[in-house]
């Protein structure tokens, strides 16, 4: 199984309220509840992928706006 962990991460990023944001990890703690211990191990291994890459991302977006000169540092 796939999981789509940029669609909640933008669902949770856009989200109105924090009550809204509090039922959009629910969401997603339960997903994760009823899944095998297989499917957790899979689960895991996809949302470390997903975090290293936004990660890199942010890393990336962060070093070309200081070399940029954006920043007055």
């Amino acid at each position: 199984m796939d999981y789509n962990f940029r669609q909640y991460h933008y669902r949770s990023i856009n989200a109105a309220s924090e009550q809204e944001r509090a039922a959009i990890n629910q969401e997603l703690k339960e997903l994760y509840a009823s899944l095998s211990e297989e499917d957790k191990a899979d689960f895991n291994r996809q949302l470390q992928t997903f975090l290293a890459r936004e990660m890199g991302r942010l890393k990336s977006d962060y070093e070309s706006i200081q070399g940029g000169g954006f920043c007055e540092n």
